[in-house]
Order: structure tokens, then sequence, then C-alpha cells
């Protein structure tokens, strides 16, 4: 007679999950979280359709913006009539005079690099606002604000610069603007300033007497991180094209070095400290050009592949110092109002000055991402957000 086997009472068998890879045997760990990793990869990286424009309240104030609903290419971004923004007690509505064009701006149209999207929205933007930089003068203020009046002329970074009016807290990233300081010449500053102070002064921890080389002097953050870096009492040398080398000179560099002729790594001169823009070079090759002790301050430069960008910098940078006695840093820079204070003083007194490349209007916005991201712009691009334009209305 066979015995049968004991069961428990109410026993059910457990149901066990086998993950099996190619081959037909069970994944490793490590194979499980390189298929984790693709699947998330996948994910934030699919683009949805573009959403539908809002409709806006019959009795709703209005305003022109330039807005996108959707990653993509320049096509994405749409001049539109839209609501204009409520404020809370502590905030502020600030009529936009100026804007400037930064990285950033289409870094966001296009979602890119993926990994912002976990933040910026996954498949679509989940904010259609535009544009960072802003010069303007206040509209209206929260109850609650008291730095600021109506009337007053500022100059900061808030999210939706590309529009008519936009709001912001009365404790971000907002200045007066100097009264011998045109709208259009604070509107470039924000970011572009912000991110040359911090990296040499904070970073850099930059000594009056040490050398310093730019390696992008005549773009955006280059410019101003040339005049910033004489400020502090540096030597500077700037490195550009030969159509720039002139541009260079005149904001004070006092050797520029023309990419096209010589390669600076190459050279016998020795640096303190390195900015650098471009990211056209290896960290080893920057390296042989350091002093000891010296530090290489990254700032965005080349892609670094459409999922990690420019933030590969971060883990490059921050691996190879591990094993020299130079520092590699990656800078973010943070927007706050004492920094903003610091350039509009030094933009006062004629120290920094900003470099124009080209205006457009707010229906250019498009146009003017689109240049920019071409990577040949002398200083920055602005957005003359006062110039009147047409726009079609939301339906």
């Amino acid at each position: 007679m066979r015995r049968q086997p004991f069961v428990a009472p109410n026993w059910r068998p457990r149901r066990v999950t086998v993950i099996l890879c190619r081959s037909g045997s069970p994944c490793t760990g490590p194979q499980i979280l390189a298929v984790g990793i693709a699947g998330l990869a996948l994910y934030v990286s699919h683009d949805g359709g573009c959403q539908p424009p809002q409709a806006i309240a019959a009795n709703a104030p209005q305003m022109q913006a330039v807005v996108y609903r959707c990653y993509g290419s320049s096509e994405v971004l749409k001049l539109e009539q839209v609501a204009r923004p409520a404020i809370a007690d502590n905030q502020l509505l600030v009529k936009v005079e100026a804007a400037s064009v930064n990285p950033l701006d289409w870094h966001f149209m296009r979602g890119k690099p993926y990994i912002m999207r976990v933040q910026a929205g996954v498949g679509a933007p989940k904010s259609f606002a535009m544009g960072v930089d802003f010069s303007g003068t206040v509209e209206a203020v929260g109850s609650k604000v008291t730095r600021f009046k109506v009337g007053d002329e500022v100059f900061g970074g808030a999210d939706g610069a590309f529009a008519q009016y936009l709001r912001i807290g009365e404790n971000s990233g907002l200045a007066l603007k100097p009264a011998n300081v045109s709208f259009v010449d604070a509107a470039a500053l924000p970011i572009a300033a912000i991110t040359a102070l911090q990296a040499l002064r904070d970073k850099g921890a930059l000594k009056p007497g040490q050398q310093v080389l730019i390696n992008g002097a005549s773009g955006g953050v280059g410019t101003y991180a040339v005049q910033i870096a004489k400020s502090l009492g540096a030597e500077v040398t700037g490195v550009c094209s030969t159509r720039n080398v002139e541009l260079v000179r005149s904001l004070g560099a006092d050797h520029v070095i023309d990419y096209t002729r010589d390669n600076f790594t190459q050279g016998a001169a020795r640096y303190d400290l390195i900015l650098d823009t471009v990211g056209n070079h290896s960290l080893s090759a920057l390296r042989k050009v350091l002093k000891p002790g010296g530090a290489v301050l990254m700032v965005g430069g080349s892609s670094g592949g459409d999922f990690l960008g420019p933030l590969t910098g971060v883990l490059s940078g921050a691996l190879y110092s591990k094993f020299v006695h130079e520092r590699f840093v990656f800078v973010l820079a943070r927007m706050n109002a004492k920094d903003l204070a610091v350039l509009a003083e030094l933009m006062q007194a004629g120290k920094v000055k900003s470099v124009i490349d080209r205006h457009y209007s707010l229906s250019g916005v498009p146009e003017a991402v689109r240049y920019l991201e071409e990577g040949h712009a002398r200083g920055k691009v602005i957005i003359d957000v006062a110039q009147p334009v047409t726009v079609n209305s939301t339906p």
C-alpha cells in the first residue's frame, strides 16, 4: 500500500517567481539589476503626446507666454495666450522687460538628460512654463512682502521668464537692479554669472595672484568668468576661437589662446584653477597643466549621453579625484538673492558687464533656443519680452 504524503490543513503551495535569462537559466542578481536599470531608462525616456492647451476663464487676466506641452526640438515651443499668474502673500508679480536663454532651457525643452524627467515629468513636462533669467518691474506684491514694493526694478531667476508676467517668492532668487544697469544687461546675468561666481569664489577658493584658465571664455558663463576672476585678483587666460580673441581680451583677460591654433593642454603654462565650460579635453589632459593641488571646475561641457548627460562629470570627477592630489569638481549653481546682490554691485561698479550676442522677441524664442543649442553664441542671447507680438488666443 502506497503511503500518501502528509499535507497540513489549509496548506497551499507557494508560488515562486523565477526570472529566466536568455540562456533559460535563472538570472543572477547583477543580471536582474541590469534589467531593472534598463526598464527604468526605457520608462523615463519615453515621450508622450503633447498636452492640449488649458482653457482660460472668461474674466481671468491674461498674458502672452512661451510654453511647451511635450518634449522635443524647438518646434514644441509655442507662444500662447495664457492666464496671468496669481500671487500668494509672500510673492511678487513682475512685469517682465527682458529674459535670456540658457542651456538649461533647451535641456528642459528636450527632457534631456533623461534622468531630469524624474523631477520635470515622465512622458511630458509637469510645468509648461519656459525660461528662468529675467529682469522687470514689480507690478504687485503680496500682503507679507516687505523687501520690495510696486515699481521696483528687479532681476533674478524664476520659472516662466519667457512671459509678459511672472510670479516669484520674496526670498527667492531676486534682487534690485542697479539704476545704471539696463534691463537687458541685468536679464543676461543670473544663471551664467552666478555659475561663474560660485565656481571661482566658492568651489575654487580663488585667491589674488593665482593663475586661472577659462576654457570657453567667449560663452555665456565664460564671459562673466573672465571678468569675475579679474575682479578677484587673478591672472586670467581665456581660450576661445579666432573670431573671439579680441572680445575676450577686451573683457580683461591677460592672455588669450586661440584653440584653432594652439592646444593649451600641450603648453608649458600651469594653472591654479581651470574653469572648463566646454568639456573637449580629458581629465588627464587637464591635469597635466594644473599646478600641484590645483582644481578643475567643470561647468556643463560635453553631453555625456542622453541618460545622465553632463552629470557624468559629477561621477567622473569624484572618482578621478580619489586617485590624484588635484580636485575635479562639477559645478551646479544655486540661485540666491545674496549672490545676485554681489553681481549687481560688480555691474554697478563697472567691474562686470554683459556681452550680448543677439536679440529676439517672444515669438522668436524657438529660434533663439535653437541658435543657442548650436553652441556658437558669443555671450548671451536676449529675449525682448516687452516688444509687442501677435499671438492667437488659446481655444
